[in-house]
C-alpha cells in the first residue's frame, strides 16, 4: 500500500514574487525532504533540475528515473516568428538568458502557477517557455510551437528526469527504489550536478548542463554585465570512467567562473 503526502512548498505558496529572490533553487524541495528526515513520508520524489547540488544530511538520492524530454519548448509562437519586442513570460532566469543572448529585442515578463495557470498567460502576440517533459506527463504537447534546441538553448541540469530520496539508513526503502533506478540517466545526470555543485550553493546566475551521448553542455551567464559562455566537453565514451568524468565537470565550471571574470 502506498500513500501519498501532499505538501505545498515556498515554491508552491509565494506565486508574488519571482523564484530567484525567494531562494531560486531549493524552494520546490525543502519541505519535502523535511517530511521524509522527520518520518512522516518515507520517499521524496522530485524534478531533478529542483533539487540542490547536494542532498541534505541524512537523505540519499535512490534513485534517478529515465528521463523523459530534456528541451525546452515555446508555447504561443515560434522564436522566429516573435515580432521584435515581443514579450516571453518565464520565471527561469536561464531560460530568459539563453532567449536573450538569440533575440536581444525580447520584453521578459514573470511567469509562476501550475501547468494549466501558465498555459493561461500567454502574452498577446508572445510566448511563455515550458519543460516539454511536463507537457509530455500531462499529454498536453500539442500546446508546443517549437522545441528549442539543447545545443543552443541548454537545458537545466537534471532537466527531464524524476529523482527519488530516502533517509540514507533506510536500506529496504533504497534496495526497493534501486529497481526504478537508471543507471545511464543517474551517470549523465550525477556529471551535470558535479558542474553545478562546483559553481557553489550561492550561484545565483544563469546555468544549464546537459548531458547528451558523451558530451557535456555547459552555460553560464552574467545579465548584468550582458554577457554569457559556453562549452563542450568530451566526456569518457559510455562514462566507462565516471570519476573522471566528475573532474571534467567541475573543470568546466571553474573555467567558464574565470571567462566571466
Amino acid at each position: 500500500m502506498v500513500e501519498l503526502v501532499l505538501i505545498e512548498t515556498t515554491g508552491d505558496i509565494r506565486l508574488d514574487v519571482p523564484l530567484h529572490t525567494i531562494g531560486g533553487q531549493g524552494v520546490f524541495v525543502k519541505e519535502v525532504q523535511r517530511a521524509v528526515l522527520d518520518g512522516r513520508a518515507d520517499i521524496a520524489v522530485h524534478s531533478a533540475k529542483d533539487l540542490p547540488s547536494a542532498p541534505p544530511v541524512g537523505l540519499v538520492i535512490a534513485a534517478f528515473t529515465e528521463r523523459r524530454s530534456p528541451h525546452d519548448v515555446l508555447v504561443g509562437s515560434t522564436l522566429n516568428g516573435l515580432a521584435a519586442g515581443a514579450t516571453v513570460a518565464s520565471g527561469s532566469v536561464r531560460r530568459r538568458a539563453q532567449l536573450a543572448a538569440v533575440r536581444p529585442d525580447l520584453t521578459f515578463v514573470e511567469l509562476r502557477g501550475n501547468i494549466d495557470t501558465r498555459l493561461d498567460k500567454v502574452p498577446e502576440g508572445g510566448a511563455i517557455v515550458m519543460a516539454r517533459a511536463a507537457l509530455e506527463i500531462l499529454g498536453m504537447t500539442d500546446r508546443i510551437d517549437e522545441e528549442l534546441d539543447v545545443e543552443r538553448f541548454v537545458p537545466a541540469v537534471g532537466q527531464g528526469c524524476v529523482a527519488v530520496e530516502c533517509r540514507a539508513r533506510d536500506d529496504m526503502t533504497i534496495e526497493v527504489l534501486h529497481t526504478v533506478d537508471h543507471g545511464p540517466t543517474r551517470r549523465r545526470v550525477e556529471v551535470e550536478r558535479a558542474f553545478l555543485a562546483e559553481l557553489g550553493s550561492g550561484c545565483s546566475l544563469p546555468v544549464g548542463g546537459h548531458v547528451v551521448n558523451d558530451d557535456l553542455r555547459v552555460f553560464l551567464a552574467d545579465p548584468d554585465q550582458g554577457r554569457w559562455v559556453g562549452d563542450v566537453v568530451a566526456l569518457s565514451p559510455g562514462g566507462v570512467d565516471s570519476a573522471a568524468d566528475l573532474g571534467l565537470a567541475r573543470t568546466s565550471a571553474r573555467q567558464l567562473q574565470e571567462q566571466l571574470g
